[in-house]
């Protein structure tokens, strides 16, 4: 009797630090692998009627996917667990390739050369399928809160490795309410942007104490040269305030305001 209470201890334990991941990473490898068998097979349209050689011929030239772009979010979700939980059912149709946890740990979830599914519909500049241009980083916060030093240090090191990886240019860090500001607000406004652009992950501004802005500057037409899609004014500006000024209303621009935006627009002149 003795001996069976044990045995049924140690299955306890082993049931209790089995990774509940298992199945869902297996569902992982076997898509990757399909993916891979499609990557593989030769690239001919045999379903068309056109004429093709007996014998294939494949470039030696080409290579994987190359992001451009990193869009930072926030969860707005409870607990990394509810993330994790959300990004591996396929009812939801959502992912991302990185999520940091409030503790600094980052869970690499899916390949950089891979797809994933973390932006939605948006535009930035002309390009208007983000999710194949960029990788997404989910940050666990709840989008109302503080986020933590162990995040930030965290994501800043992860940047770095992603900038000269892949080299993506400062401009190109941006913020889902960037490429989305008719539908998102992340990362909320508590989210330390100057910090990440001061070390070359963003653009930010400088003094603007003794800047003259010129009467003929457009203020929606600078926030078209950065990048935003001005189709909703009101949405934009209130994007624009929310990540440069940190600052939710939905007033017109302000003196000082377009000051910055002048600011931010002959940086993107460069």
């Amino acid at each position: 009797m003795k001996n069976f209470v044990i045995l049924l201890i140690v299955l306890g334990l082993f049931a209790c630090t089995k990774n509940p991941y298992m199945q869902t990473n297996k569902a992982h490898k076997k898509q990757t692998k399909e993916y891979a068998k499609v990557l593989s097979a030769q690239n001919q349209m045999d379903n068309l009627a056109l004429k093709y050689p007996k014998e294939w011929v494949g470039t030696t030239n080409f290579n994987m996917r190359k992001p451009n772009f990193v869009i930072i979010h926030h969860t707005a979700q409870n607990s990394c667990e509810q993330t994790l939980k959300t990004f591996t059912l396929p009812r939801t149709s959502v992912s991302a390739h990185y999520v940091i946890c409030k503790d600094g740990t980052v869970h690499h979830m899916l390949n950089d050369y891979l797809r994933a599914w973390h932006a939605g519909v948006g535009k930035w500049g002309n390009n208007t399928d983000i999710n194949s241009a960029s990788i997404g980083i989910e940050i666990d916060n709840n989008g109302f809160e503080e986020f933590s030093g162990e995040q930030m240090k965290a994501l800043e090191t992860l940047l770095a490795h992603l900038k000269t990886t892949y080299r993506i240019p400062a401009a190109n860090f941006i913020g889902h309410a960037d490429i989305a500001p008719t539908r998102k607000n992340d990362p909320n406004i508590k989210f330390e942007w100057k910090s990440i652009a001061d070390k070359g992950f963003g653009t930010w501004y400088g003094d603007t104490t003794h800047i003259a802005v010129p009467t003929s500057f457009d203020p929606m037409l600078g926030l078209r040269m950065i990048g935003y899609d001005i189709s909703d004014s009101a949405a934009v500006v209130s994007t624009f305030k929310r990540k440069y000024l940190q600052r939710e209303d939905k007033y017109p621009l302000s003196a000082n305001d377009v000051k910055v935006l002048y600011a931010l627009w002959l940086e993107a002149l460069k």
